[in-house]
């Protein structure tokens, strides 16, 4: 059966459109073309693509593509890790471009839409990816299994905005994202982010822009956890309620990005540096998928159940950090900030 002549099925099979399988192909062709031998002629690059996105799109396994591509177990591999590569290589700086000052303001003007929550620039979590060929106990993580991280801020479009791929499974959250590049840039001041401005109904401070985590995250005044503790005033309740509607965008992208390519359902049975590489690739297509053929049935049918880190117990985050999170709980008991319905999720 030609899988063209049948939409659906075409994108059941590669996880993306026609239309969009046709321009990934064109976009990776001349860095995977290869040249023909009096030994034997080349593997073809779309036939390079179609190995690959299977084994990305299915989780299944290099025996399993050798027998239905009937080609060698090892040549397999070295496809899968050439064209992972490439889409990474090639394709990072557009699909997933460094925010610029304008980007983040776009950004924020999402969330105070979808999620009513001001001045949040992204929500950041991290996914444990498991992997079950480890090489040391830097892999073996709190749950009891060997994994690498992948750290990631989303939008509210469900899109990946930065990712850090590769941190060991033992590491946290919080000691993560504050190696990251990105974070490390905006604490130098090497990064720029809004300036922080006044919020409707907030009239007597200017609130600074800020990320959103869970309570793994140390509290900063460019990143807020909820508040701790379970004897909380309705206040402080209300306040973890809107901000966790903010936060669900970037668990429901991890979720989003499983269901889609789920060679993340299963072990990556591979060295963790080819696992990281895998990642790093899905990571690409989800948002490349996600600019060109937006929301399907088959993505949202199953989301997968996304797995809690560990939780630092470290709140210090100074005044400012401190007056930001209070503020706010102010704001959305007001007229201005209440939600109809909040005060029955809590």
């Amino acid at each position: 059966m030609d899988l063209r002549e049948h939409e659906d099925k075409f994108f059941i099979y590669f996880r993306m459109s026609i239309k969009s399988f046709d321009e990934l192909h064109e976009r990776l062709k001349p860095s995977l073309q290869k040249k023909n031998t009096a030994m034997r002629d080349c593997i073809e690059p779309i036939q390079m693509l179609c190995v690959t996105l299977r084994y990305l799109a299915s989780g299944c396994t290099f025996t399993d593509l050798h027998l239905q591509y009937r080609l060698g177990i090892s040549t397999i591999s070295g496809i899968v890790k050439d064209v992972c590569s490439t889409i990474w290589c090639l394709m990072l700086g557009e699909c997933i471009p460094p925010p610029t000052k304008d980007k983040w303001e776009s950004i924020s003007t999402e969330f105070e839409t979808r999620a009513n929550f001001p001045h949040c620039i992204g929500a950041v979590d991290g996914k444990h990816i498991r992997i079950s060929n480890p090489l040391g106990s830097m892999y073996y993580n709190y749950k009891g299994y060997s994994s690498v991280v992948l750290m990631a801020v989303a939008d509210a479009n469900y899109r990946f905005v930065y990712v850090d791929i590769g941190s060991y499974g033992k590491d946290c959250d919080s000691s993560i994202f504050k190696r990251s590049s990105l974070w490390t840039s905006i604490i130098n001041n090497d990064h720029e982010i809004p300036i922080e401005k006044t919020v409707t109904g907030i009239d007597n401070c200017k609130l600074p822009y800020y990320f959103v985590g869970d309570e793994a995250f140390a509290l900063h005044q460019h990143l807020l956890r909820p508040f701790g503790g379970s004897q909380l005033t309705i206040k402080k309740r209300i306040f973890n309620y809107r901000l966790s509607r903010a936060r669900r965008y970037v668990e429901c992208t991890f979720g989003l990005l499983s269901n889609k390519w789920r060679i993340l359902h299963r072990a990556i049975n591979l060295e963790p540096d080819f696992a990281v590489i895998i990642v790093k690739a899905c990571v690409v297509l989800h948002n490349f998928v996600r600019d060109r053929d937006g929301y399907q049935v088959e993505d949202t049918d199953v989301i997968v159940g996304l797995d809690e880190l560990p939780r630092e117990r470290e709140t210090r985050g100074g005044l400012p950090a401190n007056n930001v999170r209070n503020i706010l709980s102010d704001y959305f008991m007001s007229n201005v900030g209440a939600l109809p319905w909040q005060m029955l999720k809590i």
